[in-house]
């Protein structure tokens, strides 16, 4: 846009400034599509940098080629231009780093989550705001992790800035912005007026939007529209691997030895972590889950087994459970840990058949061939396993949106991909990519 253009805010967007610039330190704007959500919380972000010179701030994207997209490329010079004319070109851009320097020193940092390396190398600094951005994709572990450095002292107010199109109810948004809840405890906030929360919509942005567009929203299937123009919260995520539906199917219940076949191969499965014990609250649970193949060429989950272990307490357990279900082998992941897991599981039973496995690739890209498995109505749940089936759902295309690690999900995983090695053995290069939307002939991204 050029700069000879005038600039105004809609009157809820202005109602929106007023929330984000009030003294909560997490604020969150959600709603539907090009409702200026992104334009708003760059244009705040771009202010505060202002305000302080040589101060820092972020932009967190789960992938980074979206953030440099859809941000950097389009929503951030759309802003300067507009509401600060002559800044852009005042301003310095790093494609290298990507980070842009304003004429008072003050940068402005941009990444993506999904790269390890870089967002390593970012989270050595600290920022004065750091704001996520279409943080519907990005996972709760991700979020937790950059959260740790809104702690530069510049003599500004540390400023957490959000912005999604409303994901399941079941994402950390929802239960953090709306139900109020803390993730890690499940127990209400403590400060729950730090946590501030605006709807905005297209509707609400219609004067920057050609009328066709909401056109478009209006007519899109029912539980697209009430995201993309509503910006309601879903009960389920559309890209869930797991629905509570599928899972329910998959469930056997009332006299088990009428409808369970012979095992033909049973397998005790491993997802170790740090734990130190019981008391280790802070570390992830060791996954232990028994799975079977049956005569029938079904898969079953047998037994969950999962908790806060010593390493010594998680080998007897496993190797137990070996003993008692008759096992053919005890297979076990090794990132964590490495040589280690096998001898812990040696020390408990030196004579036990035992495989490793490595996760070479992402959590999604391994969980997608054992959900197919279940579409396929080829996995049975043997009674309820609530903190698996928890994790399950979690599980979505744009990767894992839980809590805390998916423990027990990963184990249970793992031990179908060893009963099942021909179908889940398959070519998965490209399933993960983020799709960018190209944006509307508007000032607001």
């Amino acid at each position: 846009m050029g700069s000879s253009q005038t600039f105004s805010l809609t009157d809820k967007q202005t109602e929106a400034m007023d929330c984000i610039t009030s003294e909560a330190k997490h604020n969150a704007l959600g709603g539907g599509s090009r409702s200026g959500k992104t334009f708003l919380l760059m244009l705040a972000t771009i202010t505060r940098a202002l305000k302080s010179d040589n101060s820092r701030h972020a932009v967190f994207r789960y992938r980074f080629n979206s953030v440099k997209a859809s941000v950097v490329l389009d929503t951030l010079p759309k802003v300067m231009k507009l509401v600060y004319p002559g800044l852009w070109e005042r301003s310095k851009l790093d494609k290298t780093d990507w980070y842009i320097t304003l004429p008072n020193g003050s940068e402005i940092w941009f990444a993506g989550l999904d790269d390890k390396d870089r967002t390593e190398k970012i989270l050595g600094m600290e920022f004065a705001t750091i704001y996520f951005n279409e943080c519907s994709q990005i996972p709760y572990a991700s979020y937790i992790t950059a959260k740790t450095r809104l702690a530069q002292q510049c003599g500004l107010r540390l400023k957490f800035y959000f912005d999604f199109n409303p994901p399941s109810k079941r994402h950390w948004t929802y239960r953090t912005f709306i139900s109020h809840i803390d993730v890690d405890t499940g127990n209400l906030l403590q400060n729950p007026e730090d946590y501030t929360y605006f709807l905005i919509n297209p509707g609400d942005n219609q004067d920057n939007l050609a009328s066709e567009y909401l056109d478009i929203l209006n007519n899109l299937p029912e539980k697209a529209r009430k995201r993309f123009l509503l910006g309601q919260f879903s009960d389920d995520d559309d890209n869930t691997l797991w629905t509570d539906e599928m899972l329910a199917k998959c469930r056997v219940l009332g006299q088990i030895t009428d409808v369970i076949p012979e095992f033909i191969r049973i397998i005790v499965a491993v997802d170790p972590s740090g734990c130190r014990g019981e008391d280790d609250e802070r570390s992830d649970e060791v996954g232990i889950v028994v799975c079977a193949l049956g005569s029938d060429g079904k898969g079953y989950l047998i037994e969950d087994l999962s908790g806060r272990y010593s390493p010594e307490k998680w080998g007897k357990v496993a190797t137990d459970a070996y003993d008692r279900h008759g096992a053919d082998k005890v297979v076990a992941e090794i990132n964590y840990g490495g040589a280690m897991v096998e001898s812990v599981i040696r020390a408990s039973n030196p004579n036990i058949a035992y495989g490793e496995v490595r996760a070479s690739r992402g959590k999604t890209v391994r969980a997608e061939p054992i959900a197919a498995l279940y579409e396929l109505e080829k996995i049975r749940h043997i009674g309820y396993f609530p903190e698996i089936e928890e994790q399950l759902t979690a599980m979505t295309t744009n990767g894992y949106m839980g809590v805390k690690s998916p423990d027990r999900a990963d184990a249970m995983i793992w031990a179908f991909t060893e009963l099942f090695p021909r179908m889940t053995k398959r070519d998965n290069k490209n399933k993960n990519r983020d799709i960018t939307v190209p944006t509307a002939y508007s000032a607001f991204a």
